[in-house]
């Protein structure tokens, strides 16, 4: 009998706010989260805009002594997962433990850390670097606090793989519980990289939008007049559980998960493949590990990143589901939250789930002028409500990895 996973818990951070309601509320109404860099003086460089996470103070979750062992995305992953294990109403006990599990991933991990205590090492000398400090960066410390945290001795691992990293830990979440390695998996992305370096690497491979101007109108997927994504930050962790042990115990159901693939370009170190080839392949084998026609699927929440590659990613879309790829509806949250990076499929999922279940499509902000090249219903500068049974989530990353994941809408 084949195991299906459902989704029972939701814990979400972005720059549009912290927890499920103000998140989803914000990308209803079509807000964006895009403002000045106020992390550090960043008034010499060519970009100084992102999409911050304003708010947050990790000791309303996590304990002051605990907090200085972390670096943000782990503040970020913890804190989310916490959310979730509370929306989810779940009991870790002595008996259920080692079937629940953490598989929470990052794509840059702890730069932050690396960037503060190689400046400590330099002017005041090794001795001076606190012993947390490797803790605070290793990538698989955010699912390892998580485990820690929940008391969760199942599978215990994380994915890197840069923008597709959510997708990537979601997916594989989902396939442990399918063969029977677990009945829950914490699951999802985390990032926190606005800083000196991330930034200016960013923008050396002219990769960041520069409209410094006008911040809120900067992430604009599809649009032709896009010219370069929004760094963002956040995360977005999930409870996937088995659906009859969720079921007995009387669980909230946000919607199934039913199809996932992954493959790579093996193209180049940051484009894409031409006419979003790889892309293309990775959606067909997620619509055949779900066992669905493309015309079944009613939502795509696009890669969409407000790069060149949103074209990619459209003919890539029509190559998979012909005719019908102009009667879908695809959207892009990163117009709104910009690029979060390792977080983005994790909060993309998430706003999946919730489209489905709420009958809700996000729209793609700071759509104003239309690209020849980009010409599907990408859900303009206004939300819609539509009755929707299947979406569909991208997140392609650097290196040529991509990632696919097919949620259905539960009754």
């Amino acid at each position: 009998m084949t195991r299906r996973v459902v989704v029972t818990g939701i814990g979400v951070i972005s720059p549009l706010g912290i927890g499920l309601e103000k998140n989803w509320e914000a990308v209803c109404s079509g807000t964006s989260g895009i403002g000045p860099i106020t992390r550090f003086d960043c008034s010499d460089f060519p970009v100084t805009i992102a999409g911050e996470v304003r708010g947050f103070d990790p000791e309303a979750y996590i304990s002051h002594k605990e907090v200085k062992k972390m670096d943000t995305f782990i503040h970020y992953a913890l804190t989310c997962a916490i959310l979730a294990h509370e929306d989810s109403g779940i009991e870790v006990t002595e008996a259920n433990a080692e079937r629940i599990g953490v598989l929470v991933g990052v794509g840059l991990g702890g730069l932050p850390a690396i960037e503060k205590y190689h400046l400590v090492c330099l002017e005041k000398g090794p001795k001076k670097i606190t012993p947390f400090f490797i803790p605070m960066l290793i990538a698989n410390l955010a699912s390892g606090q998580v485990s820690i945290h929940l008391g969760a001795k199942g599978p215990n691992t994380c994915v890197v793989t840069a923008c597709a990293t959510g997708t990537h830990a979601l997916g594989e979440a989902y396939k442990l519980i399918r063969e029977d390695e677990a009945d829950v998996m914490f699951a999802g992305g985390t990032e926190s990289v606005i800083t000196p370096l991330c930034v200016a690497g960013f923008n050396a491979s002219r990769a960041l939008s520069q409209r410094n101007d006008d911040p809120q109108r900067a992430s604009r997927p599809f649009d032709r007049d896009r010219d370069g994504f929004v760094i963002g930050e956040g995360s977005g962790v999930l409870v996937l559980e088995e659906l009859e042990h969720a079921k007995k115990r009387n669980a909230k159901i946000y919607g199934e998960i039913i199809g996932y693939a992954l493959n790579g370009d093996a193209y180049h170190i940051t484009a894409t493949s031409p006419g979003g080839e790889g892309a293309a392949r990775c959606m067909k084998r997620a619509l055949a590990s779900a066992g669905i026609n493309p015309e079944d699927v009613d939502y795509i929440n696009a890669h969409g990143t407000s790069t060149q590659a949103d074209a990619t990613e459209t003919s890539a879309i029509k190559t998979v589901f012909g005719d019908h790829a102009k009667k879908m509806m695809v959207s892009s949250t990163k117009s709104m939250t910009g690029h979060l990076l390792g977080a983005a499929g994790g909060v993309e999922a998430i706003f999946s789930l919730m489209a489905l279940g709420n009958g809700i499509v996000p729209p793609t902000i700071n759509y104003e002028t239309p690209d020849p090249e980009c010409d599907l219903d990408y859900v303009p500068n206004q939300a819609r409500e539509a009755n929707l049974n299947i979406a569909m989530s991208n997140s392609f990353g650097f290196g040529g990895t991509n990632g696919v994941l097919i949620m259905k809408k539960f009754d």
